[in-house]
Parts: structure tokens; C-alpha cells; sequence
């Protein structure tokens, strides 16, 4: 089934890619841009910049102050936030549709240049430094395994740095460096912006060339070679966690490019549900109810689970949590006899509950306007179109028995990376 919502693209002169989503069937707009730079784009010694990047466009712009993007967001009677991922990073707002233009005016005012001060960059850096601390240092599992898998699986800066940020390279940081980096990556061709919602086209045109059409155009950012040496020989490294109270495993292996084999990907992302979606899934079966060897099981691919938008090298990850003196290394015997008895076992009827059951989630997660903004900006930046994630459904529904089988015969152990987390807390 194809969504029949109308779906408008077009580009203005400076190269930003629009996408017009009218719907009123709420009195609500939400509007979203995203920006084709992630964790993988930082340079070398910046580790952290696209998390702290992302802060610095809440700190006021040409016509705009400090920390007033946020006062009239929610004097709208809106919402609004900002998100940093492995290759985007996004700003999203949703208000009552008569503020639509506002919010137009704000974020095309923060496209043309934020305020990038020594005074703004030194502030941020605290509040990310502290973030870190809070969100992932100081919290069991905190940053587990995102933050620590790419560094043992992958072995070129862009895929395999940390990309929370180290201390040491935040406190770097200087003006020109951030300055550089919103020079090169948040030019208005490396940009899509979406609006979806209860709004006239034609009125929401008008307001977009004239808020954003006049920033200058500049050259377009080379993305970063992702390119990885084969994976072969298997990996094995440990992390300690003195906050987890149980012992936790992840083992990860390295899937075909969604944007170079679609096909082949959307084969292990339904695999991954065969897997460990729910209470019929085969390792919720098998090692939460039968065995018991784990307290909860879940699998999904890409770093961060965005499995649409990402590009180049990405994990089929099976993340796992375990009852106190299991030993991890059997849990993984038993996760790789799994996959193999999937390849030689899966029915058309398993594959048929699996992608019914994708279908609707992802129907669901296209529904509210919020969110059908965010998912089209990405869809159109990753897959050249907006629409895509109308047809998204019905790709997943044409994966076959065949297919699932042939992704689950390629994930041997020695092409396996595992990452166990050792526990430090109650036992």
C-alpha cells in the first residue's frame, strides 16, 4: 500500500531541497531540516564537533538572540529540539499552523549564519562535556554500545572514532575551527527542509523563498570516505561498566550499503525482527523463555537503529542482556546457531508475520505530522526522495524466504565482532 498524501519537492537557486507535505487534518505545522552531516563527518582532533555543532545553533543568529529560537517556539505554543546522529544531524519544530511563518523566519535565519562567539563555544562546551557526564558517564549502560562498537568493528577515522566527543578534543575547539565547520557543512545544498502539516503551498512557498532564498550559496561539502577493509577474522573486546548491575553483549556483524543494495539491506533489517522483535521471535524464544540465558534480547541494524538513514558500513546488531554469572561467550554460541538454523529453516509464513508486522510500525511511525517531517527530510536525503518512505512498506513486504536466508548465511563468526560489557554494580 503506497500513501496518497501529496507529497511537493523542489530546490531554490541556492541549492536547499524542499518538501511540502500539506495534510489538514490537524491544525498543527512541523517543520524539519536536515543537515547531511553526522559523527562520521568530524575531522580528526574533533571528535564530538557534530554533538557540539548542534548545540551552537540554539545560540542566537543575525536577528535572533541567545536562547530566543526556544522563547518563541514555545511562546507558539510549539515544540522544538535538535538531534546529532551518525550521518545527519536535525532540527525539528511543531506549532500551531498559524506560526508557521515564524518558524520559517527562525530557521532559515540560523541557516545563514549562527552566532559563533568564543563567549557562546566555551558555554556549550560545558553543557556537552556535562551531557557526556550525566547521559553516558554516569549511567549504567550509558552510551552502550553505540560509543564503544564502531571503535572495535571499524578501522577508519570517519566509522570507528568516538563520536560523543572526548574532553580533550571539545576543550580544543576553537572559534575558527567551528566556524569552518558551519562554513563547510551547513551550506544550503547540504540541507533539506520539510514541511508537513496544515498550511496553503502556495503561501508556504512564498514564505520559504523569502526567508531562505537570499542565503549565499556555497560549495557543496565532500562527504567522508567510508570506505572499510574487509571484515574477516572475527573480533572479541571487553569494556567495563561499574554502574550496570548485569553483564551485556553485543554481537555485531557488517551489512551490504542500503544505498548500493537495498535489496540485500532490507533483507537483514527484516532478519532482525525474525530474530528478536517480540515474543515469537527466535532469540526472545530461545534465550529469554527457554533458556533463560538473558534477561532481554533486541537486534536492529545501523549504529544508532536508524536503519533509513545511514549510508555506507553498518552493523546487524544482536544486544543482549544477562541474568548475574552467565557466561557471554555461550549466549554468542548460542545466537550464532540461531542464525544458522534460521538460514536453513525460515518459512514464507515467519517472513510473512515478520514484514505485516514492519509494515505497520513503520506505517505508524509516518503518522503524525512531527514525524512524517523528520522521516522525509532524511528519506530525502538518503534516498533521493521524500516519497520513499510511502514505499518503504511495500519494499519490506517483497522480501523473501531466499533472501532472509541468504542474509542470515552471511553472518558466520568470522565475520563477527562482539563487545562485552563487564559489570561493576550489584550482582
Amino acid at each position: 500500500m503506497v500513501d496518497s498524501r501529496p507529497v511537493e519537492a523542489f530546490s531554490l537557486p541556492g541549492g536547499l531541497r524542499v518538501v511540502l507535505a500539506p495534510d489538514p487534518s490537524a491544525a498543527v505545522a512541523a517543520v524539519a531540516v536536515v543537515y547531511d552531516v553526522g559523527m562520521r563527518s568530524e575531522p580528526e582532533g574533533r571528535t564530538g564537533f557534530a554533538h557540539l555543532f548542534e548545540h551552537m545553533m540554539f545560540q542566537g543568529s543575525a536577528n535572533v538572540g541567545k536562547a530566543e529560537h526556544m522563547q518563541l517556539v514555545q511562546a507558539s505554543g510549539g515544540q522544538f529540539n535538535g538531534s546529532t546522529h551518525i550521518d545527519y544531524t536535525d532540527y525539528y519544530n511543531v506549532v500551531p499552523s498559524n506560526a508557521l511563518e515564524r518558524i520559517l523566519f527562525l530557521e532559515a535565519d540560523r541557516m545563514a549564519g549562527p552566532a559563533v562567539t568564543r563567549e557562546n563555544l566555551d558555554n556549550q562546551v560545558s553543557v556537552v562535556k556535562e551531557e557526556i557526564r550525566v547521559r553516558v558517564q554516569n549511567q549504567p549502560y550509558g552510551g552502550y554500545p553505540w560509543t564503544k562498537l564502531p571503535q572495535v568493528m571499524f578501522e577508519t577515522f570517519p566509522n570507528a572514532h568516538d563520536g560523543i566527543g572526548s574532553f580533550a578534543d571539545l576543550e580544543a575547539a576553537t572559534v575558527g575551527d567551528a566556524q569552518s565547520f558551519f562554513d563547510t557543512y551547513y551550506t544550503p545544498s547540504n540541507a533539506v527542509l520539510t514541511v508537513v502539516g496544515d498550511f496553503a503551498p502556495a503561501q508556504a512557498k512564498e514564505w520559504i523563498e523569502k526567508y531562505f532564498g537570499p542565503i549565499a550559496a556555497r560549495p557543496h561539502p565532500v562527504l567522508p570516505d567510508l570506505a572499510e577493509p574487509d571484515a574477516a577474522g572475527g573480533r572479541w573486546e571487553t569494556v567495563d561498566d561499574e554502574l550496570a548491575p548485569l553483564p551485556a553483549f553485543t554481537a555485531a556483524w557488517r551489512v551490504p550499503d542500503p544505498q548500493r543494495d537495498l535489496t540485500r539491506y532490507l533483507a537483514n533489517v527484516v532478519l532482525t525482527d525474525l530474530l528478536a522483535d517480540g515474543d515469537a521471535s527466535r532469540l526472545v524464544q530461545r534465550l529469554v523463555h527457554r533458556d533463560q540465558k538473558a534477561t532481554s534480547i533486541g537486534s536492529y541494524v545501523s549504529v544508532m537503529g536508524e536503519p533509513f538513514a545511514t549510508r555506507g558500513p553498518a552493523p546487524l546488531q544482536v544486544i543482549g542482556y544477562l541474568p548475574p554469572g552467565t557466561e557471554v561467550a555461550e549466549v554468542v554460541d548460542t545466537v550464532d546457531a540461531e542464525i544458522k538454523d534460521a538460514a536453513e529453516t525460515v518459512t514464507d509464513e515467519e517472513i510473512a508475520r515478520v514484514t505485516t508486522k514492519a509494515k505497520a510500525r513503520f506505517l505508524r511511525a509516518a503518522d503524525a505530522p512531527l514525524s512524517r517531517a523528520r522521516h522525509y527530510a532524511t528519506a530525502h536525503t538518503f534516498h533521493g526522495s521524500a516519497e520513499f518512505i510511502h514505499r518503504l512498506p511495500d519494499l519490506l513486504a517483497r522480501t523473501t524466504r531466499d533472501d532472509v536466508a541468504e542474509a542470515a548465511a552471511a553472518l558466520t563468526a568470522d565475520r563477527r565482532t562482539v563487545l562485552e560489557l563487564i559489570p561493576g554494580g550489584a550482582q
